[in-house]
């Protein structure tokens, strides 16, 4: 087994102790984003599309640095704290994938780390 731990500042540093992401024969697990931009260390909750920008922001930072990108992602998990936020969530998320998105589970939780409303987490595996 192969096993490269990604670290990039093109997300936010891990807040507790887990790798940002951890490649493991040509399939990247990618631990979850919250909203957190990586510059500031600010959260960016102005409104629920602006955070899951943000998310899907910082995934892309996790998967450039693994030399992925989108295209390459197979699995993905949304954690919500409103189901009534799903659609607006989904239509910024779903813009990330032009054709063939990944499989995928959104669910709605009680609580996400620092009160985010949006966290996402993604398998990505690179082409053979």
């Amino acid at each position: 087994m192969t096993k490269q731990i990604i670290a990039t500042k093109e997300a936010p540093a891990a807040i507790g102790p887990y790798s940002q992401a951890v490649m493991v024969n040509g399939t990247l697990y990618c631990s979850g984003q919250i909203a957190i931009v990586p510059s500031t260390g600010a959260l960016n909750t102005a409104n629920i599309e602006a955070e899951t920008h943000q998310v899907m922001a910082n995934i892309g930072g996790v998967l450039r640095t693994a030399g992925l990108d989108y295209s390459h992602v197979v699995k993905a998990t949304i954690f919500m704290t409103d189901m009534g936020q799903y659609a607006p969530i989904n239509e910024v998320y779903g813009s990330y994938f032009s054709s063939n998105p990944p499989a995928r589970e959104a669910v709605q939780v009680s609580r996400l780390p620092k009160d985010v409303h949006v966290e996402i987490s993604v398998i990505a595996v690179a082409s053979e």
